[in-house]
């Protein structure tokens, strides 16, 4: 892992996005927001300086299946455009896009300005041909796990309706 890390990624900033999908996993999911925030202590082991490590956290409890609303993401993006981050630190690098269009985009980004991503699994240069198509692959199993979640959902509770057992709250201020 270390090698891929050179003096000019240290150089530069080193993000640290932090991102779960609904406040509820926020809430009640506390362990992995501590290993998200976490990452902060990884990156000065491999040797970023500690005030030019940015922890970008607004996104918790915002869905990464779409850009809307995601203002640190938004920020990320453009940063990284502008070449001004050295690396991008996340727990599952593909959970920072679970949108593959919008995965695509950043690591075609930071491929043409030399950004490395670093997660738990290991430091990945997306303008190297196998690291990009090993993070493509990520991000595309990543959007097919929404789909796969969603369809057990949605199966679960049609088997419920099927059995006349599927309850729900009623609208907020029906009577």
């Amino acid at each position: 892992m270390i090698s891929k890390i050179k003096n000019s990624h240290r150089q530069k900033p080193a993000y640290i996005y932090i991102r779960q999908s609904t406040m509820g996993q926020v809430r009640h999911h506390q362990e992995s927001t501590e290993r998200q925030y976490a990452l902060k202590d990884k990156a000065i082991q491999l040797g970023w300086n500690p005030s030019i490590i940015r922890v970008l956290d607004q996104d918790l409890g915002k869905s990464g299946a779409q850009l809307t609303g995601r203002k640190d993401f938004k920020i990320l993006v453009a940063d990284v455009s502008m070449g001004q981050v050295g690396a991008l630190f996340a727990l599952e690098a593909s959970r920072l896009a679970r949108s593959c269009l919008d995965w695509q985009r950043l690591l075609e980004i930071c491929s043409i300005t030399g950004t490395i991503v670093i997660d738990e699994d290991g430091c990945y240069d997306p303008a190297d041909f196998n690291d990009g198509l090993l993070l493509g692959l990520k991000g595309t199993i990543a959007q097919a796990e929404l789909h796969f979640i969603r369809a057990r959902l949605q199966g679960g509770k049609r088997n419920k309706a099927e059995k006349g057992e599927l309850r729900f709250p009623l609208p907020v201020g029906f009577c």
